[in-house]
């Protein structure tokens, strides 16, 4: 059935017949966008798939037309059939004029008459008209033409012309299922003593840490590549400082699986003569574009060193593209999670002694029943002089970050209408965007994700059509080229889940000492609000942040914050932890939370070694704990 670089993708019928009977029967065939063979220029998102209930495909091109996706499917019967297609148009929330996520779908070469992508701001079913097809293959492909992020979740080919197509879970979930021939119950991925929700620094380190100490671990990423927001998705560059008292040796896995960037020149240079640092200064003295912190080159960021690390780690399965939605429990108890991959659809079911939600969002804790906060406490609930004055839901942002590049000749930039309007009081002119182009602060991070997104990357493009085509300064921008924006946004803050001890601003500013102290926090007390100057022309919509910060002494936090208080074999790690809002501001920099993992890794083994759960970690084996956080588990050779 296979031609070269073509995947047919094989769907079901309805009801099971005899072949000659097959035409006489109503037909229908599903076709999930992001199974697509060869996505050409589209990319896959799964950012929103809790919210609308699937991943889809996007065409993210800056403002030009992306290749075509292109797959074929199995026509069951030769006849009539009507298309739909699930797709919607991403800037109606906002009642803007024109809709740039426009496209085609092609059959068998041939466009058909309706452009998709123009009505409606929700996810939905567009009829696409009728076709007349031959039983056997059929050539689909998606034709973008804008560039500007149009997306199509899933394809229906059908002879039933009275067929109702279901659009929200539980009954969308029930027709994808039966439509794919996907079985009722999820495959068997295995039973692990740990198994670890989240592929970026946290999750990857603790992973990586349990799984040299003979633990067997699984661990779950739903994106393509490790790292999270250290990954060339995103490109937020690793901060904070690793090897402090009063364990030295945490850090070292950071270090391992970390690029080499801003904070590794930072502390070379604070003891040059070492070999650690003249190979780091060497290094970056041979490619100086490792010095931009954020939004730097995808090389930066190094995916594959992570992803060469952990595959590198004979105990340890590696699952990317694996979106966890469902967590089994019994008592107070996780005995399973069940992933979902994100391109096939398949199912799987993960058995383990221990879980850790590395997830940033807390999603696992979540699904998990765990005991969560999401915003600001009041100063009253906490006594934090940094807290406000009454409890509310503002979050610091999601960064949607961008640069633009200089050519040699001038470059042009589609006008953009539908776009947040710009004047020479409103626009800002920059050819980069970084950790404070931020968006969202007043809105909730998981179930509002796909607005906060999509409103920074209106934010950008309107901001850069207006420098390129009206500004009082175009000329300066004339050879200045868009070169990369984000569509995977930078989180900073949504769900903590809470442990035994919930860390606040006095444990930090005034020291105070824990018996459970393990990873020691450098960053300061650092918070993020809407930009005043921005809130002017922007009032509720900021897409500007400021950061106000509090210095802090090194401060080595409680390993009480690092496990559930009510979920008793889930631990976390990343600025999900047990900490309040203010609190997070010091923890939840990469460096920082990647010896999280490290930590976690440790108490796995502990666990494991002695039939314990993370609490009993710290009530009867904390000394052990300590003697392995004293020890380590980096590998100790090479560049970090």
């Amino acid at each position: 059935m296979n031609q070269p670089g073509i995947l047919f993708v094989v769907c079901t019928v309805l009801g099971l017949t005899p072949l000659g009977a097959a035409e006489s029967l109503p037909q229908t065939v599903l076709i999930e966008a992001e199974s697509f063979a060869d996505r050409g220029g589209w990319v896959v998102d799964q950012q929103a798939m809790d919210a609308m209930g699937s991943p889809y495909l996007m065409a993210h091109g800056l403002g030009s037309p992306v290749a075509d996706a292109v797959t074929a499917v199995e026509i069951p019967a030769a006849g009539v059939y009507r298309v739909w297609v699930r797709t919607r148009d991403w800037v109606a929330p906002w009642k803007a004029s024109d809709a740039p996520g426009r496209f085609q779908l092609l059959v068998d070469g041939e466009p058909l008459k309706k452009t998709f992508g123009t009505e409606g701001a929700d996810w939905h079913w567009e009829d696409g008209g009728t076709v007349r097809l031959r039983r056997g293959h059929t050539r689909l492909a998606l034709r973008d033409l804008t560039g500007f992020n149009g997306r199509c979740d899933a394809l229906v080919l059908t002879t039933d012309m009275d067929l109702q197509l279901p659009n929200a879970d539980p009954a969308m979930a029930k027709f994808r299922q039966s439509r794919l021939g996907l079985p009722d119950t999820p495959e068997e991925a295995g039973q692990f003593d740990l198994v670890v929700v989240g592929g970026g620094m946290a999750g990857c380190c603790a992973a990586v840490s349990a799984a040299r100490l003979g633990c067997r671990v699984a661990l779950i990423q739903n994106r393509p590549v490790l790292g999270g927001n250290n990954s060339s998705e995103v490109r937020v560059g690793l901060s904070g400082l690793i090897h402090q008292p009063p364990y030295p040796r945490l850090g070292d896995l950071v270090d391992e699986l970390g690029p080499i960037g801003h904070w590794n020149l930072w502390e070379a240079r604070r003891d040059p003569d070492s070999p650690r640092s003249q190979r780091i200064l060497a290094t970056i003295e041979q490619h100086p574009e490792k010095k931009q912190h954020n939004a730097g080159p995808a090389s930066n960021y190094e995916d594959a060193k992570k992803l060469a690390v952990v595959q590198a780690e004979p105990n340890l399965r590696l699952f990317l593209n694996m979106h966890v939605l469902r967590a089994e429990t019994q008592a107070n108890r996780i005995t399973a999670v069940v992933g979902r991959n994100i391109l096939t659809s398949r199912e799987f079911r993960f058995r383990g002694s221990l879980f850790a939600d590395c997830t940033g969002d807390g999603n696992l804790g979540f699904l998990a029943g765990a005991d969560f906060h999401t915003g600001r406490e009041a100063r009253s609930e906490t006594g934090e002089p940094l807290a406000p004055e009454h409890s509310d839901h503002l979050v610091m942002g999601t960064s949607v970050q961008w640069y633009a590049v200089e050519e040699p000749q001038a470059t042009a930039f589609p006008e953009c209408p539908w776009a947040v309007q710009f004047d020479e009081d409103t626009c800002h002119r920059l050819t980069r965007g970084d950790w404070d182009w931020e968006t969202g602060m007043n809105r909730d991070q998981v179930t509002e994700v796909e607005w906060i997104r999509d409103y920074a990357l209106r934010v950008t493009f309107g901001n850069w059509a207006y420098l390129k085509n009206h500004s009082g300064v175009r000329e300066k921008f004339a050879r200045q080229r868009l070169a990369w924006v984000a569509y995977v946004g930078g989180k900073r803050e949504s769900r903590r889940l809470l442990g035994d001890v919930i860390l606040s601003e006095q444990d930090v500013r005034e020291r105070r000492p824990y018996p459970d102290a393990c990873v020691t926090t450098t960053w300061p007390i650092d918070l993020h609000y809407p930009h005043p100057e921005n809130s002017v022309f922007f009032p509720g919509d900021e897409f500007r942040s400021i950061a106000r910060s509090t210095r802090i002494d090194p401060y080595p936090i409680p390993f009480r914050c690092l496990y559930s208080r009510n979920v008793e074999n889930l631990m976390m790690a990343g600025r999900n932890i047990s900490v309040t809002h203010v609190a997070l501001g010091t923890i939840r920099v990469q460096r920082t939370t990647g010896m999280m993992g490290e930590v976690l890794g440790m108490a796995a083994a502990l666990c494991r070694q002695h039939s314990a759960t993370p609490r009993g970690v710290y009530q009867q084996h904390l000394e052990a704990l300590q003697e392995l956080m004293q020890r380590g588990v980096g590998r100790q050779s090479g560049l970090p």
